[in-house]
């Protein structure tokens, strides 16, 4: 988001950081997130319980729908960057997806309105998955889960919120900042010391990460001043010094 913004609403995290002692355990649900939580929700259903043994054109479900970087650059399979967030492993992974959503997203969206929270998830996701297609661009072994986006709104609510403490382990309170560079370090060295069969997507976390940066430092900026012009345009701006103007009210 551009500096107006964050100036703006400078009180507000101000005041989210005084609530508690700066220490707080998530938040109420928000309506993007509730969005969110319903349909990762059905789609877990439906990948597990539902569609698991069918194959989609001889691809599993996780084939097609999962981010499989050799698909999208041979196939084009490109919806695959967007339909891989709501995939995933198993019930532990989507259970810690949805409660890191739950704990950053609505403090984000009831800073940028639910439409502005939107975009920002799903353009961290959408990039995390790029990012995981530029370094293994020949890779067949599906990407699934919300974590990239996840990351994305950890980054956000470091920037926003940088002395929230937040539980490490669930025991140790520690600022969201700290958090951010510890996982962000370690994301780095994980993705340069990855071995075959890692099952963890490093390079998706890193990608949420640096697109969520990305995003607040200058696409939000760009969607805040586009969203200002277009509001202009559209102002029906009546010169009152002008006669025709009495004129019509007579």
């Amino acid at each position: 988001m551009n500096h107006k913004l964050r100036e703006e609403g400078h009180t507000e995290v101000n005041s989210y950081n005084n609530q508690g002692g700066g220490v707080r355990f998530g938040s109420p649900l928000t309506d993007g997130v509730k969005i969110l939580l319903v349909w990762n929700g059905i789609f877990y259903l439906l990948q597990h319980f539902i569609v698991q043994r069918f194959l989609f054109f001889g691809l599993s479900i996780e084939q097609l729908l999962g981010t499989v970087p050799r698909l999208i650059v041979e196939r084009g399979f490109i919806w695959q960057l967007v339909t891989y967030m709501f995939l995933h492993g198993n019930f532990t992974h989507i259970l810690f997806n949805m409660f890191a959503l739950w704990m950053f997203g609505s403090d984000i969206e009831r800073l940028y309105g639910t439409r502005k929270f939107l975009y920002f998830y799903f353009f961290t996701g959408i990039g995390a998955g790029i990012l995981t297609v530029v370094f293994s661009p020949d890779s067949i072994i599906p990407t699934v889960g919300a974590s990239g986006a996840i990351y994305g709104l950890l980054m956000a609510f470091a920037y926003y919120f940088p002395e929230r403490k937040i539980y490490l382990y669930f025991l140790f309170p520690i600022p969201v900042r700290i958090f951010v560079i510890v996982f962000g370090a370690f994301e780095l060295m994980s993705s340069i010391n990855s071995q075959p069969g890692d099952s963890v997507a490093h390079i998706a976390h890193l990608g949420g990460l640096v697109f969520g940066w990305v995003y607040i430092k200058w696409i939000g900026r760009m969607i805040d001043e586009w969203e200002r012009k277009r509001r202009r345009r559209h102002l029906n701006i009546v010169d009152s010094n002008n006669d025709d103007f009495w004129g019509r009210r007579q």
